[in-house]
C-alpha cells in the first residue's frame, strides 16, 4: 500500500485563538469518539476545561495539520525528562486525524514535525503508547523508527498502567 504525502501546513496551535482552541477540542473529541479512543465523546465539562487547562501545562506542544484553513489532524505532546540520559524527552500523548483525511499522510507529517522539534529541543527520545488492537497505528510507528523501549542494551516491553484518582474524567 502506497502512503500519500501530506503537503498542507503543520503549525503550532495558538490556544489563545478561538479557532485553534475550537479545532483542538473538535479533533480530540473526534478521537475520543473513535473506537481507538474512548468510544464516546468528551463530556461537556472536559470540552470546557480542556484548552484552559492545556494553557497552564508547562512544556506542552500541540501541532495542527491543516488542509487549507481547516485543521484535519493534531498531535499533543508533553516534554518530560529521562533520568537515565539526563536529557529531555518528548511524549506523544495524542495523535488524531479526521476520518476523512486518514491514509493521506497526515499522521506521518505530524510525527515528522514532532521529531524535528524534539531534535531541536535536544530531546534524547520520543515516547508514546499504542493500543495492542491498533495494528495500523503500530505499523506506522514502527515504519517511522519506533520500537520497544530499552533497558541498557536490552530491548524490553513496557506495560502502560494507570491509577485513577478522580471518579470522573
Amino acid at each position: 500500500m502506497h502512503q500519500q504525502r501530506f503537503s498542507g501546513p503543520i503549525r503550532p496551535a495558538d490556544l489563545e485563538r478561538s479557532d485553534d482552541a475550537h479545532a483542538v477540542v473538535t479533533l480530540l473529541n473526534t478521537y475520543a469518539e473513535d473506537t481507538m479512543g474512548a468510544g464516546e465523546p468528551l463530556s461537556a465539562d472536559v470540552k470546557e476545561r480542556l484548552v484552559p487547562a492545556l494553557r497552564r501545562v508547562p512544556d506542552h506542544l500541540v501541532l495542527l495539520a491543516c488542509d487549507g484553513e481547516a485543521a484535519v489532524g493534531l498531535v499533543t505532546c508533553f516534554q518530560g525528562f529521562s533520568t537515565f540520559r539526563a536529557r529531555p524527552l518528548l511524549n506523544i500523548h495524542d495523535l488524531a486525524v479526521l476520518p476523512s483525511h486518514r491514509g493521506r499522510g497526515v499522521a506521518t507529517a505530524l510525527l515528522a514535525a514532532i521529531e524535528a522539534e524534539a531534535r531541536r529541543r535536544g530531546c534524547c527520545k520520543l515516547t508514546l503508547e499504542v493500543r495492542e488492537d491498533n495494528p495500523r497505528a503500530e505499523a506506522l510507528y514502527r515504519a517511522l523508527g519506533f520500537g520497544a523501549g530499552s533497558a541498557g542494551e536490552r530491548s524490553v516491553q513496557y506495560r502502560f498502567m494507570e491509577k485513577r484518582l478522580l471518579s470522573s474524567a
